[in-house]
């Protein structure tokens, strides 16, 4: 009876961790190049009962991962506004070292750095600043990432990979510090850039807020459940103390 209560409990906090991935995606629907979390939840077999042998069946806390659904193109016309084309990353200095992005809202500073909106330096395919000229005029960007200022090449917009199943953290809007060490991407045919355009959330506000109710049902489910298998354990022990 009392794995009952256990198998209930790990559902809660399963269910919990779900709720709170459901208000992060959410929370940045709107935000540039987001990409949602998800939780992959694992059944844990456990022998909770040894005169039976019985195999009781948990639910484990779940491993967050990243959607890979590409966010939808919006075409701005700035020529700061970038947009990743294919499975890859803009990569940006942090002081927490190099952060993954898909938010192309670069713009120049005053001494011709290519920055981030949070004001991080964007990375060249060897992992350095890109530097242009502030007097240049405005730059073109090529869809292999190459970047041009009155006919003379300037440096190339960094794209990088990582195998963020190995795992990640969220670093601002929609910056992620992989695990896995970023590698450049070199002669892919698939992965570009695309200069004018930014990249959507990929978040889908009517299916996040679907998965919300159904999740606090499910939750009020289990509460239910789990108060009634306490009332039944605590009646069965009156029931036991009394004829002791």
């Amino acid at each position: 009876m009392q794995s009952g209560i256990y198998v209930s409990l790990s559902s809660q906090m399963a269910l919990e961790r779900r709720l709170t991935t459901i208000a992060d995606n959410m929370a940045n629907v709107n935000t540039t190049g987001f990409r949602g979390t998800d939780v992959k939840f694992d059944q844990v077999l456990s022998n909770t009962d040894n005169k039976l042998n019985a195999k009781v069946a948990f639910v484990s806390q779940g491993n967050d991962y990243l959607s890979t659904k590409t966010g939808e193109l919006e075409n701005t016309g700035s020529l700061l506004d970038f947009a990743v084309k294919g499975e890859a990353w803009f990569g940006l200095n942090t002081p927490a070292g190099m952060v993954l992005t898909r938010d192309g809202r670069f713009t120049m500073s005053q001494t011709g750095a290519l920055i981030s909106v949070r004001g991080y330096p964007v990375l060249d395919p060897g992992g350095a600043p890109i530097q242009l000229d502030p007097k240049g005029g405005e730059p073109t960007v090529s869809a292999d990432g190459v970047i041009t200022q009155n006919n003379k090449q300037m440096g190339t917009i960094g794209l990088f990979t990582a195998d963020i199943t190995k795992g990640f953290l969220r670093y601002d809007n929609s910056g992620v510090l992989a695990t896995d060490t970023p590698q450049a991407v070199v002669d892919n045919s698939q992965v570009g850039v695309a200069q004018g355009y930014l990249e959507n959330s990929n978040v889908n506000g009517m299916r996040e807020m679907t998965e919300l109710i159904e999740v606090s049902r499910a939750f009020d489910s289990i509460t239910n459940v789990t108060n009634g298998t306490e009332s039944s354990l605590e009646d069965a022990i009156k029931t036991l103390g009394s004829k002791s």
